[in-house]
């Protein structure tokens, strides 16, 4: 089961490759269904209803990178112009088609290749049949060198979430409001917020992105979230959660975060696929984020959302960015890799200062001291390594203590204490100079994803695999509230 849910951690991040971490599998959440099959009497359209067949089953082999057979199917004008073999499609005539032919066929060349996966459902089939019947038509107006990922992105619109969750939703992401009395925590197209002193839901936040991977409050009180939709597409945006709602969904006020622009105030950016992490600087003029691109991105955002410039753009790791985060002074920014590393870059100089190497497996988050002379780190190797910010970067020391893999990692500067989060089902209080474990908070039933810390440093909150969240008081380490995040969700125990 373990290798199970790991797979599909980081396979719902992307498509996903080798490490693993967050979603589908067993317990799934809502998903947005398949394009509508085309109305009988009425043409089939390209960008409707074809384009988004050849992104799921062919784009892999055939984008601008691979292209198989010489053939690149990103735009209109690409597949009708075909590959090494000629033209693929013949218009008003699949059974000429050799596109048509391959998808449909029984024999082994066929496509998708049969060691790339499952043949196209007949249904699809016979759409991509109807389009070559009708003349291989593009739409009216759209213009055939367009990239088809980014028209397939602009024309798609998030569904909205359910009233009630038939299946709980994993916690990847939560944060405290500043006054600690309520917790944002991230649904599945939506952010939810709760009474952190009663576990009430409060209200219900629609989002582009289908999951949130970060949040982070900003100093007048909005929320930067960076997310996205796995393998498709990724953003960092700013919402003001506090802002009018216009309507309700299940007794709760429901706010339009998609396309009101006083809730959705800002979008920084929106890249192929998701952003993993964020960070505010300390004095709240900058923001970076990182993600599944490779690249973290820097911006000053001074001058206002709406005119947030981007400063930076490092590429700087050799595979996904899961951490980020600035140091006090904001003159450093310290990251965490799927590459097996953690890094220090001088945002002054726009240099690398340090790669530690250490974990020699994927990690996951990166913190600093107060002083910004040590750098803290977690990872696959279950390990919390504390190491010098600056030349060659040395390792102080590597602590145990968790029995899997560490995902989370923050640091509280005012108490200089820290704070883990864990597949062995626990959360940590650590003493940040000594790296002797002070608590232990007990009670996750699931792998530990979210993690959070109130701005006074009283109170922790995580979020799990199976939706769980649970807020702790620091001083005494007692559960203070637990409730699903997933709401109207009732667990098959209640149900009986």
């Amino acid at each position: 089961m373990r290798s199970t849910r790991l797979c599909c951690w980081l396979c719902a991040l992307a498509s996903l490759l080798a490490i693993c971490w967050l979603t589908h599998g067993p317990i799934s959440t809502v998903s947005a269904a398949d394009p509508a099959k085309p109305a009988a009497g009425k043409p089939v359209s390209f960008l409707n209803d074809v384009a988004p067949i050849f992104k799921e089953h062919c784009f892999a082999c055939h984008d601008a990178k691979k292209r198989n057979g010489k053939y690149e199917m990103t735009t209109y004008e690409k597949i009708m112009a075909g590959g090494a073999g000629g033209e693929q499609i013949v218009a008003h005539n699949a059974d000429e088609s050799e596109l048509y032919d391959l998808l449909v066929t029984q024999e082994e060349r066929r496509m998708p290749p049969r060691d790339k996966g499952d043949a196209i459902p007949k249904e699809k089939a016979e759409i991509v049949k109807r389009w070559i019947q009708e003349g291989a038509k593009l739409d009216a107006g759209a213009d055939p060198k367009a990239d088809l990922v980014k028209e397939l992105r602009i024309r798609w619109q998030p569904p909205t979430p359910p009233v009630a969750y038939k299946y709980p939703s994993i916690v990847n992401a939560l944060a405290f409001a500043p006054d600690g009395k309520s917790l944002v925590v991230g649904g599945h197209h939506e952010l939810t917020v709760w009474s952190a002193g009663d576990g009430k839901l409060l209200r219900r936040i629609h989002t582009r992105a289908e999951r949130a991977y970060a949040m982070a409050f900003l100093p007048d009180g909005k929320l930067a979230v960076a997310g996205g939709r796995p393998g498709q597409e990724g953003d960092v945006r700013i919402y003001d959660i506090n802002a009018a709602a216009k309507g309700e969904i299940g007794g709760v006020p429901f706010l339009d975060g998609v396309n009101d622009p006083k809730v959705s105030v800002a979008k920084l950016i929106e890249v192929d696929d998701s952003i993993l992490c964020l960070a505010i600087s300390p004095d709240g003029k900058k923001l970076a984020a990182g993600g599944c691109d490779r690249n973290i991105r820097v911006w000053d955002l001074s001058a206002g959302y709406s005119a947030a410039k981007l400063e930076q753009a490092i590429e700087n790791h050799a595979d996904w960015v899961l951490g980020v985060i600035f140091t006090q002074d904001g003159k450093q920014l310290l990251s965490s890799s799927r590459d097996k590393t953690a890094k220090v870059w001088d945002l002054t100089a726009k240099e690398s200062v340090l790669t530690f190497p250490q974990h020699q497996n994927t990690v996951f988050d990166v913190a600093v001291s107060t002083d910004g002379k040590t750098g803290y780190s977690v990872g696959a190797d279950k390990q919390m390594r504390a190491w010098v910010t600056s030349g060659d970067g040395k390792q102080v020391r590597a602590t145990g203590g968790h029995g899997d893999e560490v995902y989370k990692l923050q640091y509280f500067a005012k108490g200089e204490w820290m704070v883990t989060c864990s597949a062995d089902k626990t959360v940590r209080l650590w003493d940040a100079k000594k790296g002797n474990q002070l608590k232990e908070l007990t009670g996750m039933t699931d792998f530990v994803y979210g993690l959070t810390i109130s701005s006074d440093g009283t109170l922790v909150a995580a979020g799990a695999y199976d939706g769980e969240v649970k807020i702790w008081s620091v001083p005494d380490g007692k559960l203070v509230k637990a409730f699903n995040a997933s709401p109207g969700f009732v667990p098959a125990a209640a149900k009986k």
